[in-house]
């Protein structure tokens, strides 16, 4: 007697769910902050190292010590360390849209929109929303 081996059938609906995941979790990695902070020392107001400012640190004028985050918009270019900071704002809490803070090449000299990612598939983020 001959016995005919059994069919496999797969789920569409199981196929199509796997699909709609990995490009949801793929589309992450594209994706890129609409600001983006350089840490800056006010008195100078030169960019210095990213690891000088604090998560929660922003200028709010007056005198008095310390580096502060300066906030970039997608479009400007990003200064090198020890280059001076311009176009950009010192008050990030006014701004809409994802922020990301550090992270920019410390050369600098492409675009803030061109230097940023956020999350994704094996990424990783220093940004927020606002």
């Amino acid at each position: 007697m001959t016995t005919t081996p059994r069919r496999r059938m797969r789920s569409a609906s199981v196929a199509l769910g796997v699909t709609t995941l990995m490009a949801a979790s793929l589309t992450g990695c594209a994706s890129s902050a609409d600001y983006a902070a350089v840490c800056v020392d006010p008195q100078t107001e030169l960019r210095v190292d990213d690891d000088q400012c604090d998560d929660d640190d922003e200028y709010h004028g007056g005198g008095g010590g310390g580096f502060f985050w300066y906030y970039l918009a997608a479009n400007r270019t990003v200064p090198g360390l020890g280059s001076p900071v311009s176009g950009g704002t010192w008050n990030g809490s006014t701004l809409n849209g994802t922020v990301q803070r550090g992270g920019l090449p410390t050369t600098g000299g492409s675009t803030v929109k061109s230097s940023t990612t956020r999350g994704g598939f094996g990424g990783s983020t220093k940004g927020f929303s606002s």
